[in-house]
């Protein structure tokens, strides 16, 4: 821990904070770090907005004054399915409706548009680029539809 907090200048000898958890996160760039503030989900501390599928979820306990790590988030929000995107918890993610997902090939965050659509011929549907469509193709929720 002490290499960590020496290569990063980061000094938590007086506790840490959201300009420690910045510091992490500018280090950490392969990851998305997300701090909840209460085990209902609903309030975020931070989030480090990286676009990353690795996370590291954290859990503010203002009594301890400590960050807890979320092995899962499911069970620590006692919910059937989780966005990545959103950061909001639901009983199922079919039902769930995010704007940060892409519509087309169900990827977090949504694909860019590019300036031709990528038809598919397995499922009949259009992508918005060539990423859209191979994400599509190798997407776990797209599965059924190749």
């Amino acid at each position: 821990m002490d290499h960590l907090l020496a290569t990063t200048g980061i000094n938590l000898s007086n506790g840490g904070g959201i300009a420690e958890l910045i510091k992490f996160q500018k280090y950490f760039k392969e990851y998305r770090i997300v701090v909840f503030r209460g085990l209902n989900g609903e309030e975020i501390m931070f989030d480090g907005q990286v676009e990353s599928g690795k996370r590291i979820n954290l859990l503010c306990d203002a009594v301890e004054h400590h960050f807890h790590v979320i092995n899962s988030v499911t069970g620590a929000l006692c919910r059937q399915y989780f966005c990545k995107g959103c950061n909001k918890g639901c009983e199922s993610g079919v039902t769930h409706k995010c704007l940060e997902l892409c519509s087309d090939c169900m990827s977090i965050p949504p694909c860019s548009y590019a300036d031709v659509r990528i038809p598919c011929e397995a499922c009949n549907r259009q992508f918005r680029s060539r990423a859209c469509f191979d994400k599509h193709k190798t997407n776990k929720l797209g599965k059924d539809s190749m």
